[in-house]
């Protein structure tokens, strides 16, 4: 939970007693949105399968109607890849850095780039 708070992604509420006279500490997300460079191959593939089966779990409780897709199949040379993946990043890093919108409704964004093993 300290490197949670320490790094932005929680935001630790005033102490209160708890039972017994424990002390209890909240903790409120902070909406931070993070990107994994887990530095191992297997911790990022893990990692992966935690990033697609919570966009499963939530996008099941949001009802296919309420999702929208896209997928395109590419061939890139690096170079291209490395452009669209900069491009794709400068968004999210752009809506990331807004405030909440007042009234806004809340919504979650999932995108994955990854090869297709299916068109070699």
């Amino acid at each position: 939970m300290r490197t949670l708070v320490d790094t932005g992604f929680l935001l630790a509420l005033e102490p209160r007693r708890g039972a017994r006279g424990s002390r209890e500490i909240g903790y409120r997300a902070t909406e931070k949105s993070w990107y994994v460079d887990a530095g191992d191959a297997r911790a990022e593939a893990a990692t992966a399968r935690a990033a697609i089966d919570a966009f499963v779990a939530e996008s099941d409780a949001a009802g296919l109607a309420g999702v929208t897709l896209a997928r395109l199949a590419l061939r890139l040379t690096d170079a291209e890849l490395t452009d669209l993946q900069n491009r794709l990043y400068a968004v999210l890093q752009e809506y990331a850095g807004r405030p909440p919108t007042p009234g806004g409704r809340p919504w979650s964004l999932f995108l994955a780039v990854h090869p297709d093993p299916s068109r070699d």
